[in-house]
């Protein structure tokens, strides 16, 4: 998701003050764009009183821009959060502009309120609760100034994208021709498992180390019913939801041979130890297999466009920022907002994910 990834990756920065909304500040200032003091505040009010809109910037964000201790305030951290998607925006539309001369037609902006609709929802999908209320419902709620940078952020995030050296176009001739050289990342997997008490580890370990089969392994050790047929679990193309994860469990060991370090699970209430072996590889068509190509190649570019946004904000040293917002300073992933009279050390919250094989999932 570009927009999540490239214009609204935020920091999560602990304070325990707070910020009223109608506090006068002079707001924020970005090589020379600003946004006034008036339209934060009218932005923070917004967030802080439409749950729909609340829910879906906490989506895409590490923040959850949380009430403060008044009616018309909100948490330090939580402003904080808001104004360095600020700053972050603001950064890479002057990048647009003046590096790729970026100049967004009506036409464009309305494709790239589409897509950021479409990220939104996606996003709430994604969740075990989803927000109520629609994605457009949440950009209606937004003052008109913020519902404008958000969907022009939007675009310069696209523009962006599609102009790095480093991303792949998204298109059914780029993917076939990624997959082609890329095969091998997309077979169909077979996979048997054992899931074995912490206190047998050890001793599954050197059973494996001593020769044993994955078959026999399963059938001495494993806890789970599959372990009676030597731990069988079934086959996963790259269309299925666990796949990511079985790929990531098998990556790195040969067929018929178990993971030296198992993941923790937690099966029948009480931890245990999952091992993955792949017992089966079969090439997959790229009909089956391009949702997961097309899954790849949008983290590869999702992750381009991170690097460059870095490289943005490095460059965009001419921040000044309200100390009621915060104050800009370097963190370990690059420059960003920090919360008012925090220590300056870097907290950066980013979008990650955990790889678990299918059969972890299972028992959770």
């Amino acid at each position: 998701m570009v927009r999540r990834l490239v214009a609204l990756l935020v920091i999560a920065v602990l304070g325990a003050t707070f910020y009223g909304l109608y506090n006068n500040s002079s707001g924020i200032s970005v090589n020379g764009g600003t946004v006034p003091s008036s339209t934060l505040r009218s932005e923070l009010l917004a967030i802080s009183t439409n749950p729909t809109l609340d829910c879906y910037l906490t989506l895409l964000g590490a923040s959850s821009f949380a009430p403060g201790a008044g009616g018309a305030s909100m948490k330090a951290s939580d402003a904080t959060a808001w104004a360095n998607l600020r700053v972050e925006g603001l950064a890479i539309e002057s990048y647009a502009t003046t590096a790729l001369n970026f100049h967004p037609s009506a036409s464009t902006l309305a494709k790239a309120q589409v897509s950021l609709e479409s990220e939104l929802t996606q996003a709430s999908e994604g969740q075990s609760t989803p927000c109520s209320g629609t994605a457009a419902q949440a950009l209606s709620e937004m003052p008109a100034e913020m519902r404008t940078f958000e969907v022009t952020s939007q675009a310069a995030s696209l523009d962006l994208v599609t102009k790095l050296n480093s991303t792949v176009p998204l298109t059914v001739t780029s993917m076939k021709q990624y997959y082609s050289t890329h095969t091998a990342d997309y077979d169909t997997i077979c996979v048997s498992v054992a899931v074995v008490d912490p206190s047998e580890v050890t001793a599954f370990g050197e059973a494996q180390t001593s020769g044993m089969s994955v078959a026999a392994l399963a059938k001495k050790f494993s806890e789970d019913p599959s372990g009676k047929k030597g731990g069988a679990y079934g086959c996963f193309a790259p269309s299925s939801t666990s796949y990511a994860g079985v790929r990531a469990a098998t990556l790195t060991t040969k067929i018929d041979t178990f993971t030296t370090t198992p993941e923790e699970i937690t099966y029948n209430n009480a931890e245990a130890a999952l091992f993955v072996a792949a017992t089966k590889r079969s090439a997959t068509p790229f009909a089956q297999a391009e949702t997961a190509v097309l899954s790849d190649l949008e983290n590869a570019n999702a992750t381009a466009a991170n690097l460059q946004k870095e490289k943005i904000l490095e460059k965009y040293t001419n921040v000044a920022i309200d100390p009621s917002f915060g104050s800009w300073g370097s963190a370990a992933n690059g420059p960003e907002v920090f919360a008012p009279a925090t220590p300056s050390k870097g907290i950066v919250g980013s979008t990650t994910i955990t790889n678990l094989s299918a059969a972890a999932s299972t028992y959770k």
